[in-house]
């Protein structure tokens, strides 16, 4: 195995490791190499979030800061970054760092199975927002908790933990210190082991574009990531092995998003939480859409170009894109082409992608004057989990009539769906109640979903006419309660 060494900072010293297999977890390599058994392992899936660490990275001049899942995030994906583990947050002399500290005061940990990871997503929002003196509200700490869960339902104490360890006295860190030693680490390094000359193809972690290119033709059978938020579950749960691992992530082309005039590019290795920050800022609406599109460290890690090229059914991402009519553009050593979103999806997960091609960016439209838009996600549990139902609506509005309509539907179909049968429906339609009614009903007549663990077929397709009625309910009445409205939950508390 040709793998190079792996480095990152910690503690704030350099650690180097060498023959970290390129399919091995991060949260594998903590445990067992480290013996930092303070990340624990509970669903082996980023549902739970008990393997939670922080990691930090150059960005904008400055850092930035995710809590992700080490449970399925490969190992040498950290490599050039700075990592926080539960072990490395009080001081020498045993001093609490304010996000364990808060925990203590506000009696958040019961079993005490959890907490770790509670600590290490608190230590993220720490760094990320009262560092930078921002106060942590109800509403923050609940979105930026979304990716932790207690099994002994302690959530109230820990929201306020959340909200009290900016009271507690600070714990800066020297981040100048920090990025000088990333900006050394990025620095090429000697490869193979002990320094031994190598070309370490076992984890191939280009930089930029031509680069991912020819090694994407070069290496047809490597396993391409892009966050690993689901070959991680592959690893895990499937105990896949990968002999050669492809990571996008590092690709600088890549990892951009840009304002086209016509179109927000966003690369596609860019987090999903960036590129759904950077979707709402244009449509304010999709806030509560956004926040509940899993967990957040799941979406600190993964991608949106990942989420489209794995072609899973049920990703919320796709029904989205379709809705707002986004393009694709995928690259490859021939050059580069463009397809609608919704012709990437051929067969449940086939898509049109090449054996030598990459997603390389999606270009969403802005909005259009009279663009009315609703994304409704139904799930068993209302925070991080996988949609039942996944259906978005895209109205173009124009004197009470319906000039445009684009829907994409996902969970209903063994592909992300255009309902291009409702949208017959209501083009050239007056908006009435009638018209949300055919277009329910022409849903239901263009899908024929299945039964599974999440929802039976029946449940799905009465969904799908329930959702149009709903979205004419929300067009007459805006202020018609809406469960996910950010502060409806802690309203109800």
């Amino acid at each position: 195995m040709d793998v190079k060494p792996l480095r990152f900072i910690r503690r704030g010293d350099v650690v180097t490791l060498h023959g970290v297999p390129p399919d091995r977890t991060l949260l594998d390599l903590l445990r067992e190499d480290l013996a930092a058994t303070g990340t624990k392992e509970g669903c082996g899936e980023g549902d739970c979030g008990a393997c939670t660490v922080v990691v930090a990275e150059p960005a904008d001049g400055g850092l930035r800061w995710r809590a992700i899942n080490s449970c399925i995030r490969l190992a040498h994906s950290v490599d050039g970054l700075a990592l926080w583990t539960v072990e490395d947050l009080a001081a020498a002399d045993g001093t609490l760092h304010p996000a364990q500290a808060a925990m203590v005061q506000c009696h958040g940990s019961q079993c005490g199975f959890c907490t770790p990871g509670f600590v290490m997503s608190l230590f993220g929002m720490y760094q990320g927002r009262v560092a930078r003196g921002e106060t942590i509200t109800r509403d923050t700490a609940q979105a930026d908790l979304s990716g932790n869960l207690c099994r002994c339902t302690g959530y109230r104490p820990i929201l306020d933990a959340a909200c009290h360890m900016g009271t507690l006295p600070p714990v800066p860190v020297d981040e100048a210190r920090l990025l000088a030693q990333l900006h050394d680490l990025a620095r090429p390094a000697p490869t193979g082991h002990d320094g031994a000359p190598g070309t370490g193809t076992a984890y191939l972690a280009p930089t930029r574009l031509p680069e991912l290119l020819a090694l994407r033709a070069a290496h047809p059978q490597a396993q391409v990531v892009a966050g690993c938020t689901d070959v991680g579950l592959w690893v895990t749960k499937q105990h896949r092995r990968y002999d050669q691992v492809l990571d996008v992530t590092r690709t600088r082309e890549l990892r951009g998003l840009a304002d086209t005039g016509a179109a927000l590019s966003i690369g596609a290795a860019v987090p999903l939480a960036d590129a759904f920050d950077a979707l709402v800022a244009r449509r304010p609406q999709l806030l509560a859409f956004a926040r509940r599109f899993a967990g957040l460290t799941v979406r600190n890690s993964g991608t949106l170009g990942g989420n489209i090229a794995n072609g899973s059914p049920i990703g919320d991402s796709m029904p989205l894109l379709i809705a707002l009519g986004a393009t694709l553009v995928l690259a490859s050593v021939r050059g580069e082409r463009a397809l609608p979103i919704e012709d990437f999806f051929l067969a449940y997960r086939r898509t049109a992608l090449a054996a030598d091609e990459v997603v390389a960016r999606i270009e969403v439209p802005h909005p259009a004057p009279g663009e009315f838009l609703r994304a409704f996600k139904v799930s068993k549990r209302y925070d991080d989990d996988i949609s039942a139902v996944c259906l978005v609506v895209n109205l173009r509005l124009q004197a009470g009539q319906v000039a445009a309509a684009r829907l994409g539907a996902g969970g209903v179909a063994a592909i992300p769906a255009r309902a291009t049968q409702a949208e017959a429906a209501l083009a050239g339609q007056p908006w009435t109640e009638a018209a949300a009614r055919a277009a329910g009903q022409a849903l239901q007549a263009q899908f024929s979903p299945i039964s599974d663990m999440r929802a039976s077929a029946d449940y799905r397709r009465a969904l799908l006419a329930n959702l149009m009625r709903r979205l004419w309910l929300e067009s007459q009445d805006s202020t018609l309660p809406r469960l996910e409205t950010p502060g409806a939950l802690e309203a109800l508390a």
